[in-house]
């Protein structure tokens, strides 16, 4: 039986005009299990202005209501978070403690946005000059844009609408059409905390509805999450029709490990780095930089931990009540993908130390790549230079510090790295030399917590403003400078003209 996903406008349920829709499918068994819905450019104006009716009255609503519905929101996500996740792992195809790990940290978010009273204040100067104060203020923007990819569709968005909604603004989130269903979910979920109808809508589709999004008018800002090509056409077109945009895009993540590193703790995290979430994460490690002599050693144990993990059914259990380690692929498309990746790593001279192609043909029909691991990958190679996006592991072996480092700074991505060592002088060091936006020592994925801003450098961000924390705040508010003067009726100055400009006196 499939199921029918429609648009989310005006508090309830919207199929929209469009005779366009969309297969989903569960990534485990390839058995198609929805269909959902692809916006026309009228069903796109009618989402829109469903938001846009409901942002004035939104951002005019004081600030302690406001944040008692976020409040709202979190406590029902905390009751619920098991049926978020499993709807996730039903489209996407991780497994469920992953998807209840996406769950959590997008609740950190949420979280945030309760405490967003302090970050909105404004300042105040009394006397800046005689008789004049001066004080600031922020404001909504209105109507905000969110466009989501594939791989989290509960933690990306939420990077992004807690803050926005918090702040007093109307959300249009654009899914995924892979998996859509947690759109919807989440759009109920805000109705019962008590939102307003229209301030959280849901615009279903592919480019139609994305280009409707970056042309209108009404749509004051852009938050996109997604491959690089994709935000910078985002950017660029957003940019082109007056808009505020953040939009991230892809990543080449580097782990280097130095040769004082702990190689049991660097062949930990290079596996649950690498291969958790399926590798479909812009902050998974892709390449393993390995320093001096302890490629060999590393690589090996790497490869002995890389075997151990059993793939499957993300809703599934083994071996009792134990989940598999790692689902299948979103779609048989970007399955084949990969593995091409893995094909063309091996024909240009990569040893291919751990074969996940072995997973292909894959007993429950579903889209399955096992674990793969590369040794003796080199910067030319087209497995090296592009994002593969899935679980593939490539080993890059370099001779020194200095190698190391140029050759993540040369990568024209800049989302996230780490290194592996037990030497402080040398990680701040790294930390100090290497040109990305986010750092682990010792810690292979460095995604921040909330109260911190997401984002990269170079290819990896076209914008300004990166996610969530302070710079969340400021993206979807503005600031407004008020200068006052109340005359003193005791001691009222002479009248007169002046052309002069004023003077601080």
């Amino acid at each position: 039986m499939t199921t029918t996903i429609p648009h989310w406008a005006d508090g309830a349920r919207y199929d929209g005009t469009s005779d366009r829709w969309a297969e989903v499918t569960n990534p485990a068994t390839g058995e198609v299990t929805g269909r959902v819905a692809l916006a026309s450019a009228a069903d796109a104006q009618h989402v829109i202005a469903g938001a846009d009716r409901a942002a004035a009255e939104w951002g005019r609503t004081s600030l302690a209501r406001r944040t008692q519905v976020v409040f709202a929101f979190r406590e029902l996500l905390n009751a619920r978070r098991e049926e978020l996740a499993a709807l996730i792992t039903a489209e996407h195809g991780k497994v469920l403690s992953d998807a209840l790990g996406e769950v959590a940290r997008g609740q950190e978010v949420v979280e945030f946005a309760c405490g967003i009273a302090h970050l909105l204040k404004g300042g105040h100067s009394d006397g800046v000059s005689t008789g004049i104060d001066v004080h600031s203020r922020r404001e909504p923007l209105g109507v905000v844009a969110v466009i989501s990819p594939f791989n989290f569709p509960a933690m990306v968005p939420m990077w992004f609408f807690p803050i926005a909604i918090a702040a007093g603004n109307a959300v249009v989130l654009k899914p995924s059409e892979k998996d859509p269903s947690a759109s919807l979910w989440l759009a109920e979920l805000w109705r019962e905390a008590g939102l307003p109808d229209g301030v959280f809508t849901v615009l279903q589709g592919d480019k139609v509805a994305v280009d409707a999004l970056l042309e209108s008018p009404v749509v004051q800002a852009v938050s996109f999450v997604g491959s690089t090509p994709i935000a910078q056409y985002v950017y660029e077109q957003a940019a082109r029709h007056g808009k505020r945009v953040q939009a991230l895009g892809g990543a080449k993540n580097h782990m280097v490990v130095l040769p004082d590193a702990d190689l049991d703790l660097a062949a930990d995290a290079a596996v649950s780095a690498g291969y958790g979430s399926a590798g479909e994460r812009c902050m998974a490690v892709s390449v393993v930089v390995a320093v001096g002599e302890v490629a060999d050693e590393l690589v090996s144990r790497i490869a002995d931990r890389t075997r151990t993990l059993v793939i499957g059914d993300g809703a599934g259990r083994i071996e009792g009540d134990r989940e598999p380690d790692m689902g299948p692929l979103v779609t048989r498309a970007h399955r084949d993908r990969v593995a091409a990746f893995v094909e063309s790593g091996e024909r240009d001279g990569a040893k291919v130390v751990v074969d996940g192609r072995e997973a292909l043909d894959h007993a429950s029909g579903g889209f399955f790549l096992g674990p793969t691991l590369l040794d003796h990958v080199e910067a030319g190679m087209e497995v090296y230079r592009e994002e593969v996006f899935g679980p593939v592991l490539s080993v890059v072996r370099v001779a020194s510090y200095a190698e190391a480092l140029a050759l993540v700074n040369a990568n024209p991505y800049g989302n996230g790295t780490a290194v592996f060592t037990n030497d402080g002088g040398a990680a701040r060091r790294f930390e100090a030399d290497v040109e990305v936006g986010m750092i682990g020592v010792n810690v292979p994925v460095p995604v921040p917590v909330a109260y911190y801003s997401f984002g990269g450098w170079k290819r990896s961000l076209f914008g300004d403003t990166h996610a969530h924390g302070a710079e969340g705040v400021h993206f979807f508010t503005r600031g407004k400078v008020v200068t006052t003067r109340w005359i003193d009726p005791a001691n009222r100055p002479e009248g007169g003209l002046s052309l002069g400009f004023p003077r601080h006196d």
